[in-house]
């Protein structure tokens, strides 16, 4: 994934990072455990890490169908270290199973961590891990669909991302950066979706103490800028409200295509006080959203249920869940487990037309069939840590938007 550029008047970046010399196609690395895993051909790169198929070492060679991806960075570099904390914390295939089972669910869209060490070559040394293998991201995905998921697909979507979120929160940990280039598509089952990404996750309740609201100004706007939480405008750490929040944002980007500030990325001051005044009136940020009749009223609820939370409040996720499967019964669906991405097998994204021909809203025939007009966007800009700018057009706050802090 390259890296994300910041908004105008951003701070500076941070020293760039060394990217991680190519490894070749059957290297063998040895984890902390002394399991050896062999690698395949590279399938990406970042700003400072690569990505590798692999699989157990054995003497036959790597191929298209391997069942593991290895990320690889320079050991002095920081993402990845952090990342692998809550992999080892939080990810391991006995937690995941457990959790799976206790909760009765067909499965966890968290990936699953298989192993971890330092590989040193020419000189150098690198820290690798090893998770579960994936497909397509949802970003990709959602652009081939014209920017419009159908309404069945994006509740049955989000009611996956409840489940992750439910599992990471009650483990300490919140992500802070949920987006559809942070959800993948197994490679072989397009039915399931996982939430990756745990480089910027933040531990907000370490041994079971909640860390305090406390608005910090060197910190504002983290994330990625049309998405992130009221909180995390304000220099607030992020919290398990936040993440619900985000979910919010991007359910509503994907029914409509479009959020009401993303025509000013660039204007983090601009972007934080329109969802200040649409938070303090989600009635009008439906009515912006989804003009007309035929809204989709279950979304309105489940902001207004966040929007209720305090800083430090642990959501009502069952609560939650049942909004969005009373929204799948108003269309006449229900959770079935099925997601229409249109793919076929390992996460190839099969559609008709051109890329930018918008796809038909209605992926169930009780659903309006009106599709919506979609504008072309310049690119994004997208953030993690912009300063404010000031902006005479920006819309006011009626209030401060978070009526509840502890």
């Amino acid at each position: 994934m390259p890296p994300k550029k910041t908004a105008t008047g951003a701070r500076k970046a941070p020293t760039k990072r060394k990217l991680a010399e190519e490894f070749p196609a059957g290297e063998v690395l040895t984890d902390s455990a002394k399991k050896q895993w062999k690698l395949g051909l590279p399938i990406g790169q970042g700003g400072f890490g690569r990505l590798y198929l692999a699989d157990e070492n054995s003497s036959r060679t790597i191929g298209p169908d391997a069942p593991y991806v290895i990320k690889v960075e320079p050991s002095e570099n920081g993402p990845l270290f952090s990342e692998l904390k809550f992999y080892m914390r939080a990810a391991k295939p006995d937690q995941i199973q457990k959790w799976s089972t206790s909760h009765k669910l067909k499965y966890l869209g968290v990936p699953r961590y298989w192993g971890s060490g330092l590989h040193t070559k020419n000189g150098n040394s690198y820290r690798f891990m090893v998770i579960d293998r994936f497909g397509q991201d949802l970003q990709k995905i959602f652009e081939n669909k014209g920017k419009i998921f159908g309404r069945t697909t994006v509740l049955k979507l989000s009611l996956r991302l409840i489940d992750i979120l439910e599992y990471i929160h009650e483990h300490e940990y919140v992500h802070g950066d949920i987006k559809a280039s942070n959800i993948l598509v197994h490679h072989k089952n397009p039915d399931q979706v996982f939430l990756v990404d745990y480089g910027l996750t933040y531990r907000y309740c370490p041994d079971g103490v909640h860390k305090e609201y406390k608005e910090d100004p060197r910190k504002c706007h983290n994330g990625t800028i049309e998405f992130t939480s009221i909180d995390a405008h304000k220099g607030v750490s992020p919290s398990r409200r936040g993440d619900l929040e985000i979910l919010g944002y991007c359910m509503i980007q994907w029914l409509c295509g479009k959020l009401p500030w993303e025509n000013k990325l660039s204007d983090p001051g601009y972007v934080s006080s329109s969802k200040i005044r649409y938070g303090d009136n989600i009635s009008e940020l439906m009515e912006t959203c989804f003009p007309g009749k035929n809204k989709p009223e279950e979304i309105g609820k489940f902001m207004e249920a966040v929007k209720e939370l305090s800083y430090s409040e642990k959501p009502p996720y069952l609560h939650l869940r049942d909004i969005l499967l009373q929204g799948l019964k108003s269309i006449g669906s229900k959770d079935d487990g099925k997601l229409d991405f249109s793919l076929c097998e390992n996460g190839v994204v099969t559609h008709n037309g051109r890329k930018r021909k918008l796809a038909k809203v209605n992926d169930n025939p009780a659903e309006e069939s009106e599709e919506p007009e979609v504008a072309d966007k310049k690119k994004k800009s997208r953030g993690r840590a912009a300063k404010a700018t000031s902006s005479p057009t920006a819309p006011k706050g009626r209030g401060r938007g978070r009526g509840k802090k502890k």
